[in-house]
């Protein structure tokens, strides 16, 4: 029972020193003929030294599949079905990590997910705070050879 009383008392301090962490992507429209490249920009805010950044790609009727993850220290991980024409580089300075595709193709047509994932855990890897993932989506959609990227921002927090 103490171990419990100090997790959520050590849980109350850390959130609320914590900054508002949010990722966001200005409002745009883009057309990008196929073949091309386009870059999809995803800006973010935290006061975490060194956080994960990461890209999803959701098509269809599907869920969503991990493309990449970004950070200060390393030069994080791509999942294999995305190392040839997907890449992003973080920019801690500028706060952003935008995703550059090559050679865009129809099969390209999804909603990406920009996400910060801010989550602090004990020695159990229990959970301090709630999770949250601040996410920016894009949507790219072809029509007679063009490419139309739509985007929107989202906020979703889990216990």
């Amino acid at each position: 029972m103490k171990n419990w009383l100090i997790l959520h008392i050590l849980a109350a301090c850390c959130c609320g020193c914590r900054a508002e962490e949010n990722v966001r992507q200005p409002t745009e429209d883009a057309l990008v003929v196929e073949g091309q490249p386009t870059t999809l920009t995803c800006l973010f805010d935290t006061a975490d030294l060194s956080p994960d950044l990461f890209w999803y790609k959701q098509q269809t009727n599907s869920n969503p599949i991990f493309m990449l993850r970004r950070d200060k220290f390393s030069p994080g991980e791509t999942a294999t079905e995305f190392k040839e024409r997907f890449d992003a580089r973080l920019n801690f300075t500028a706060k952003s990590v935008p995703l550059t595709i090559q050679r865009v193709q129809l099969s390209d047509s999804a909603v990406y997910y920009c996400a910060l994932r801010p989550t602090v855990t004990t020695g159990y890897t229990a959970p301090l705070q709630k999770h949250c993932v601040y996410s920016t989506l894009c949507c790219v959609l072809f029509f007679k050879g063009m490419c139309y990227i739509i985007e929107a921002e989202e906020r979703k927090c889990l216990l």
